[in-house]
């Protein structure tokens, strides 16, 4: 989908729904000064393009209770890899799942309310077939963190 054509004007668009996706059509159209039919339009096409997927809540995840974050590498026997990552996105504790190149070959960023939550989670990942070891880092202070989507 690398062919999406996005102009300035939709960028624009874009940038006005990023600061608050609440905005009505007729606030960005007068913002942008110009017709509400061109907002929508606009932002149809963007949205049947796959540019815009959707509208989503932004949660703070420590006021939530989820102070922990942990990065979890994983080595998988390579013929079950695909079937061991959607296993690992099963979980509830689960943001993030990725397929990697290097040493390991799967990268799990993973929210917690506590250390023994996470240590369950460690001992029940290495429950699932086909893998092989983990190396499970904490995160000690965020310096920048896109939103996250949190099974609450």
């Amino acid at each position: 989908m690398s062919d999406v054509k996005i102009n300035g004007f939709d960028l624009k668009i874009l940038k006005a729904l990023q600061s608050d996706a609440r905005k009505s059509y007729r606030d960005i159209a007068n913002e942008l000064n110009v017709a509400v039919g061109t907002v929508y339009n606009r932002i149809k096409k963007l949205m049947d393009k796959g540019v815009l997927k959707g509208y989503t809540v932004v949660l703070d995840p420590s006021r939530l209770g989820y102070d922990l974050t942990a990065l979890i590498l994983i080595q998988v026997d390579g013929a079950h890899l695909v079937e061991v990552e959607n296993e690992l996105a099963k979980f509830k504790d689960t943001v993030a799942v990725y397929d990697i190149t290097g040493e390991f070959d799967v990268a799990v960023i993973a929210k917690f309310k506590t250390r023994d939550a996470l240590n369950k989670f460690v001992k029940n990942i290495l429950k699932i077939p086909y893998i092989k070891r983990t190396s499970t880092s904490v995160v000690l202070n965020v310096v920048k963190e896109p939103p996250i989507q949190l099974s609450v």
